[in-house]
């Protein structure tokens, strides 16, 4: 890996920045600053209400319409209870792997748009090539938009839009959007003997979660065989439950998280109509029943899918630049992409590393994966050189 010497060294400081969603991304943005003020690239910061986070925006080359956005999310997803065998805050490279937490998704994709910096500085772009890394990316995709508005207020309008997650350096033109709830159900607490002196938050509950399961299975079935996602059809899981205090108390809370991913042929809210109908009809009953108790549904994130654009110019870049002739591909997990092309912006996903390591314990990048992001690299140093 000489040859990528420079992208591994950054590489391994990214990934030495424990970035988990939960905390703050700021020590890692502040490096990043520092490494572009070494180059006299111009950025700015983007932060979230409180100041705690921030999304970061730097651009080389002319203020000119046309550029390309290299867009990439700093946080990670979190390491704990998982069975890791080196430290995943710290680069181990094994058999022509790399790995720690975020080398996949998607330092990786950092690492090589950061070392292309020093190039495209002494190449003297024609064109801009602007940097857009966002916070928040793993739990909701909550950072990006105002970003995103940022870029469409404050900059001369970009050509494409490379979102860098992992896709082993091939080019994605499309995949699912996410919705992401919280259902709360409370109850009164009483002793398990005397059920007509409360209601159990649990058994309700159980009851909006059979729902959806019902539901998760109506989608698998109705899925359309053409679909280019795998799975084929929008699916429906229920991740997280917490409730209860003992075996002998009817349970006063219930809460559970769930999420809908649906292709950009489905609205969501249009599938869970019949589930919000329910969650209303049991809120009037449980109170009917206890004044205190009730069902209470929030919203967390609702990421856009993102569409196949036909003659889709930011495919056809990426394609240029990673060298890719395959076919057309699609991919189930969300990402940023669809809040840019909502924004107006042509879009693709193609970055380094596979999302089957994404979020594991033991997460890698193959070094194979980050010399062809490099040779992308740089392909895009020749592409803002060149006459447009």
């Amino acid at each position: 890996m000489s040859e990528l010497g420079a992208v591994r060294d950054i590489l391994e400081t990214l990934v030495s920045f424990d970035t988990t969603s939960r905390d703050s991304n700021l020590a890692l943005i502040a490096w990043v600053e520092a490494y572009l003020d070494r180059h006299g690239v111009p950025h700015r910061r983007v932060p979230n209400a409180e100041g705690t986070k921030s999304n970061l925006l730097a651009t080389i080359g002319p203020a000119v319409e046309g550029g390309a956005v290299l867009s990439g999310h700093t946080d990670v997803v979190p390491v704990d209870g998982q069975p890791w065998t080196s430290d995943p805050f710290a680069i181990v490279e094994r058999d022509g792997r790399l790995y720690g937490r975020g080398t996949c998704d998607m330092k990786g994709f950092l690492a090589l748009a950061l070392s292309a910096v020093p190039d495209l500085v002494a190449a003297r772009p024609r064109r801009p090539v602007h940097l857009a890394f966002s916070y928040d990316e793993e739990i909701g995709c909550l950072g990006a938009p105002a970003l995103i508005e940022v870029i469409k207020r404050e900059l001369p309008k970009p050509a494409f839009v490379v979102v860098g997650e992992p896709t082993d350096m091939v080019a994605v033109n499309g995949h699912k959007g996410i919705t992401y709830y919280r259902v709360k159900v409370t109850g009164r607490e009483a002793h398990s003997s005397q059920t007509q002196q409360g209601v159990s938050a649990i058994m309700e509950a159980v009851t909006l979660m059979s729902s959806l399961t019902e539901l998760s299975a109506r989608l698998e079935r109705e899925a359309d065989p053409a679909s280019p996602f795998m799975p084929k059809g929008a699916t429906l899981t229920i991740g997280v439950v917490h409730g209860g205090t003992a075996g002998n108390i009817l349970a006063r809370e219930c809460k559970f998280l769930f999420d809908l991913r649906c292709p950009h042929t489905l609205d969501p809210q249009v599938v869970l109509a019949p589930f919000f109908a329910e969650v209303a009809a049991l809120d009037a009953a449980l109170k009917a029943r206890v004044p205190e108790a009730g069902v209470e549904i929030e919203m967390l994130s609702n990421v856009p899918p993102f569409a196949p654009e036909p003659d889709g110019a930011a495919e056809s870049f990426a394609r240029r630049l990673a060298g890719d002739n395959g076919p057309p591909r699609a991919v189930a997990f969300a990402t940023e992409a669809g809040q840019f092309q909502r924004a107006g912006f042509s879009t693709v996903l193609c970055g380094p590393g596979s999302i089957e390591q994404a979020h594991q314990p033991d997460e890698f990048v193959e070094i194979s994966q980050m010399e062809r992001g490099a040779a992308f690299m740089r392909r895009l140093v020749e592409w803002s050189a060149a006459a447009g």
